[in-house]
C-alpha cells in the first residue's frame, strides 16, 4: 500500500490529494498545512476584504471532505525538516511520517520590505484568509492608506481601499503599474480605474521608511524622494518569500523556487511540487518558467497526482495560464507570460479597451487584454499550436479575431 504525505493544502495540494484518491483507491493519503483551516478560495478572499463577501462561499472543504475520501489532514502543522534517504517526513510536534511519494506545495509567504518599521501595526500582507480578515476590519475603521508594489497583488489593495472608503496612495517605483507587462498605453487605462475609486497612483516613487507613533501603529510612508504620505493603514505586496526551509538538508534543487520538470517532479527520487513555488519546465515556451494562477496550480497539482499514483512520467504539464481583475468597471486578464516576451504587438480601442501580445521566436508567449476579453481563447489556442504568427500581427489585433484570416506559416 503505497504511502503518499502532501505538504501544502493549498490548491495544488488538495487538487493532489483528490487525484491521488481516484487512482489509488487503497494508498494512504496525509495532508499536512501551518494553516488552520481546510482548503478555502484565494480569489475570492479579496472580495471578503473589499467587504463584498460573507465567509461562507469563500471555503471550499470542511474537514468531512477530508474524512470521507479517508484522506488525513493535519492543520496547524509546520514541517521542519525532511529526510529523503529514509524518506521522513519530520514536524515541529517530532513527529515522522514516512512516504513512498512526497509532494511540496507549500507556497511562500508575502515578503517583507526591507526597510525600517516595516512590521508595524497597521501595515498588511495579503495571502491567506486570517491576512484577509485582519485587512477587512482593520480597513473598515482606516482614514488614509498607502499601497506598496505594482503589481497584480498590490492593485487588490488598491481595491480594497477604493471599496472600503481609505483614501490611498499607490506609490510605485517606476513610471507604471506592472511595467514588466504593460506599456504606458495600457497602464493609463489602469491608473484611471485606480483613480475612479479613490486611489492615486505616484511614480517614481517607493518606500524608503516608515513612521509610527507611540504605540508602533504606522503613521506615514516616506518615499525615496524624502516625501512624506500620511496613512493609517499600509498594503505591501512586493512578491513571495517562497516556503523551503525545511528542505535547507536535503538535496532539491532550487532556483527561485524548486525546480521542477514537466512532470513535477524534483531532482529527488520520488520528491515533487507544485504550486506557486514552483518553477517548472513550460513544454509551450521551452524553457523554466514560474506562474502563480489557480488555475495553473490546481493543474499542477493534478498533473503531480497522476504521476505519482503512476510511478511513471504518465503525463506532462502543458498549461497556458490566465489571471483576471475584476475591480474596475472594465476587466482586465493576462494570459501564458506576457513578460517573457522578444517583440510585442498593442493596440488601443478606447479608453478602456487595449491589448498587447508578446511573441518569442515569432509565437504568442503571453498577453494583456483590458476592456475586450473574447480573443484570449483563440490566443491560448495558437500558444498551444504553437504557431508562428508575430509576422501577422495586424490580424491578431483586428477588433474581431479570426483565426480563418491567419496564413498557414512555418517555424523559422
Amino acid at each position: 500500500m503505497s504511502e503518499y504525505v502532501i505538504i501544502g493544502d493549498g490548491i495544488s495540494g488538495s487538487s493532489a490529494a483528490e487525484t491521488l484518491r481516484e487512482e489509488d483507491p487503497e494508498s494512504n493519503i496525509t495532508v499536512i498545512t501551518d494553516e488552520g483551516e481546510p482548503l478555502y478560495n484565494r480569489i475570492l478572499i479579496k472580495e471578503h476584504a473589499k467587504g463584498k463577501l460573507p465567509e461562507a462561499p469563500i471555503s471550499i472543504h470542511d474537514e468531512e471532505w477530508y474524512e470521507e475520501r479517508d484522506i488525513d489532514l493535519s492543520l496547524d502543522t509546520h514541517v521542519t525538516t525532511i529526510d529523503t534517504d529514509e524518506k521522513l517526513v519530520h514536524t515541529h510536534e517530532g513527529e515522522e511520517i514516512p512516504y513512498d511519494k512526497l509532494l511540496i506545495a507549500t507556497g511562500g509567504t508575502p515578503t517583507q520590505l526591507p526597510v525600517p518599521n516595516s512590521d508595524a501595526d497597521g501595515i498588511h500582507h495579503f495571502w491567506t484568509f486570517q491576512d484577509a480578515r485582519a485587512i477587512r476590519d482593520h480597513a473598515e475603521r482606516a482614514e488614509k492608506g498607502v499601497i506598496v508594489g505594482a503589481g497584480l497583488l498590490g492593485i487588490d489593495f488598491a481595491a480594497i481601499c477604493g471599496a472600503q472608503d481609505v483614501e490611498a496612495n499607490y506609490l510605485m517605483r517606476g513610471d507604471r503599474w506592472w511595467r514588466y507587462a504593460l506599456s504606458a498605453d495600457g497602464a493609463e487605462i489602469m491608473h484611471e480605474g485606480m483613480r475612479g475609486v479613490g486611489v492615486e497612483p505616484v511614480f517614481d516613487s517607493g518606500v524608503s521608511e516608515f513612521e509610527v507613533d507611540d504605540d508602533g501603529h504606522v503613521t506615514a510612508a516616506i518615499d525615496a524622494n524624502g516625501e512624506r504620505f500620511e496613512c493609517d493603514f499600509a498594503g505591501v505586496a512586493i512578491g513571495l518569500t517562497f516556503n523551503t526551509e525545511f528542505l535547507h538538508d536535503t538535496d532539491v534543487e532550487q532556483e527561485n523556487g524548486v525546480v521542477v520538470d514537466e512532470y513535477m517532479q524534483t531532482s529527488v527520487d520520488d520528491v515533487y511540487a507544485a504550486g506557486d513555488i514552483t518553477r517548472f519546465y513550460d513544454v509551450l515556451l521551452g524553457q523554466q518558467a514560474q506562474n502563480g494562477s489557480w488555475g495553473s496550480a490546481k493543474e499542477q497539482g493534478r498533473v503531480a497526482g497522476t504521476n505519482m499514483a503512476a510511478d511513471d512520467e504518465a503525463e506532462e504539464f502543458q498549461w497556458v495560464s490566465s489571471y483576471s481583475i475584476t475591480h474596475f468597471d472594465f476587466p482586465f486578464l493576462s494570459f501564458g507570460h506576457p513578460t517573457l516576451g522578444d517583440e510585442h504587438a498593442e493596440r488601443k480601442y478606447s479608453d478602456t479597451e487595449w491589448r498587447r501580445i508578446a511573441f518569442k521566436d515569432g509565437k504568442i508567449v503571453g498577453g494583456v487584454l483590458i476592456g475586450d476579453l473574447s480573443p484570449q481563447s483563440k490566443f491560448k489556442q495558437l500558444m498551444r499550436e504553437q504557431r508562428v504568427v508575430a509576422d501577422q500581427a495586424d490580424v491578431l489585433l483586428e477588433k474581431t479575431v479570426d483565426l480563418d484570416n491567419l496564413a498557414t506559416a512555418q517555424e523559422p
